[in-house]
């Protein structure tokens, strides 16, 4: 998201997207933005940057611990999930602490009513709930991210639009303060196949809410999650609206359209029973874990492989903010 440069080719749009580690993955984070993340790195087509938001996580996360641990989960899922680190820059938000240094610059820019119109903000105040500084300040950090690697494009779902938005206008707001074209005005790349991915209760999926099926947990935990799946008091001879059914509209995600189209019919056509239904899925689930899972197990057994990995990631990303700050700077007045 600056100068104009790349590490790789410059001729290559600027795609970054950023996980927060609060937390084990599940397969709600994996469709929702994972897969999508992955793919889009891998193509070649962009200079990518995927990071793990530990400032951000911080909101919420109070244990050293458990944040330390959840962001080389992070690391670890991604790569047994194929990211390929020779083309995707993985690292630590942490790691390039311009990023706070820049969102600090911008807090200048933005004021306190822009913020209040934050969906973050507003959802924990329509519940009075009270709001640290930095869940309320969370916007800028997030232009911050953005916009330090002058990024193009920004692969989100349809109901975090606004993230980019507040970037967009961020870049504004700094560019018309020092009447200078530095922030290029970044794009929400809108993932068309990014569904609401329902936990086994049939909420969305959400650690918060206890519902999810672990991306990469024990057989015994995937298992015990999928059987549980709540159902409704239908029979196995009874006819199933597929559509309005939690173990089809989970299941669904992992299958090609013509799959998608014999279990919808499995369903619909009754002598399909929830038990089957929910075996089905579990064989499905370990199906796609074989090999991942162990690649995981694997990569969590030498940690000092993953730290590797995101301090490779993290001298890069920060080579690429440097420019952009020691650019800052300079129009700001700071040395």
């Amino acid at each position: 998201m600056f100068g104009f440069s790349s590490h790789d080719t410059p001729s290559k749009k600027i795609l970054l997207s950023g996980i927060q580690a609060t937390g084990k993955l599940h397969f709600g984070n994996y469709f929702g933005a994972m897969r999508q993340n992955i793919s889009l790195g891998n193509s070649g087509e962009y200079e990518a940057y995927i990071f793990i938001a530990d400032y951000h996580s911080l909101t919420t996360v109070k244990d050293k611990n458990a944040l330390r641990q959840s962001a080389l989960e992070i690391a670890a899922a991604y790569i047994a999930c194929g990211l390929d680190t020779s083309k995707v820059t993985l690292f630590r938000q942490s790691a390039v602490p311009e990023h706070t240094e820049l969102a600090w610059v911008f807090n200048n820019v933005v004021t306190m009513p822009y913020l209040m119109r934050a969906h973050a903000f507003k959802d924990h105040e329509a519940k009075n709930q009270e709001v640290n500084v930095g869940l309320f300040d969370y916007p800028v950090l997030m232009a911050a991210d953005i916009l330090m690697y002058q990024a193009d494009v920004v692969p989100v779902g349809s109901d975090q639009k606004q993230h980019v938005e507040y970037a967009r206008d961020i870049a504004g707001f700094y560019n018309r303060a020092w009447n200078i074209e530095q922030f290029k005005l970044p794009k929400e790349m809108i993932l068309e196949s990014v569904a609401t991915i329902p936990g086994v209760d049939g909420a969305k999926m959400s650690k918060s809410k206890g519902n999810v099926i672990s991306l990469f947990g024990t057989d015994e935990e995937v298992k015990k999650a999928v059987m549980g799946i709540v159902t409704d008091s239908a029979r196995p001879e009874d006819i199933k609206n597929a559509d309005e059914n939690t173990i089809f509209n989970i299941h669904k995600h992992f299958l090609s359209d013509e799959e998608v189209s014999i279990l919808r019919a499995r369903f619909e056509q009754g002598g399909y029973g929830y038990k089957e239904a929910k075996e089905d899925l579990l064989a499905t689930i370990m199906k796609w874990r074989e090999g991942k899972k162990e690649k995981f197990d694997e990569l969590m057994a030498h940690p000092e492989k993953i730290e590797k990995m995101l301090e490779d990631g993290g001298k890069r990303a920060r080579s690429k903010a440097q420019e952009t700050m020691k650019q800052v700077r300079e129009q700001i007045g700071l040395k």
